[in-house]
């Protein structure tokens, strides 16, 4: 090898360690930089910033609507409310049309007719027992607690109509009014054209949810079913 060559093979080996010197230096000025840029306090870049904020809501789980309470059937009566009062319920259809119809005296009215369809939700249940006896149950959900205290008068209104009727037909007796877990019910007896008690009717209010109840051919307390199912409407 050269004189001049030797001196050529120096200088590429210094300028090499110049450059190696020069990317480190970059590097850690990087390091430090970005170390403090992620706990100095003085602001950041607004362009930056703004991508940063835009990074953190991405990492953000979105925000998640919280359920209103709806009406299922777990606001009706349920089947240990019966064995509380002696009853051994045997079977329940459970539906949430709203197109149970009401009572005896109502007819075929539904739940769905009352309110013009303009309940949030409906649910009903006609359960079964092993002696004769047959309850149903009707509910809806009110948009407003006005519409609630309007269709609760009118379910009233409709029991009443059976309050007065000719000699040997069945008909509901006096009213009788409960509170019990933030609800109001207005509970009937039935009796049979001879005058025997058996069952009744209730109209139950807790809010914006309306219900009716009715017990035929089945000897228990009206009021004890009455009040079981109030406090199921209010839960």
């Amino acid at each position: 090898m050269t004189e001049n060559q030797a001196v050529q093979q120096k200088s590429v080996r210094r300028n090499r360690v110049a450059a190696a010197a020069c990317v480190a230096a970059a590097l850690i000025a990087v390091g430090v930089v970005g170390t403090r840029s992620a706990t100095a306090n003085e602001p950041a870049h607004p362009a930056t910033a703004t991508t940063a904020a835009a990074a953190v809501a991405d990492a953000q789980p979105a925000a998640v609507a919280v359920p209103v309470p709806g009406l299922g059937s777990a606001r009706l009566v349920q089947s240990e409310d019966y064995v509380r009062q002696g009853l051994n319920p045997v079977g329940a259809t459970v539906a949430l049309t709203g197109r149970q119809g009401l009572s005896a005296c109502s007819g075929e009215e539904t739940m769905r007719d009352l309110t013009k369809g303009r309940a949030t939700a409906y649910a009903s249940v006609t359960w079964t027992f092993d002696t004769e006896g047959l309850l149903i149950e009707s509910a809806a959900s009110a948009p407003t607690g006005a519409s609630a205290a309007t269709w609760e008068q009118q379910l009233v209104a409709l029991v009443q109509d059976c309050q007065n009727e000719p000699a040997g037909h069945w008909y509901y007796g006096a009213a009788h009014t409960l509170t019990a877990a933030g609800g109001t019910a207005h509970w009937y007896p039935s009796y049979s054209g001879d005058g025997t008690a058996g069952g009744g009717v209730a109209v139950l209010r807790s809010g914006t949810r309306v219900a009716v109840v009715e017990l035929t051919g089945a000897p228990t307390s009206v009021e004890g079913l009455t009040t079981a199912a109030l406090k199921r409407l209010a839960s």
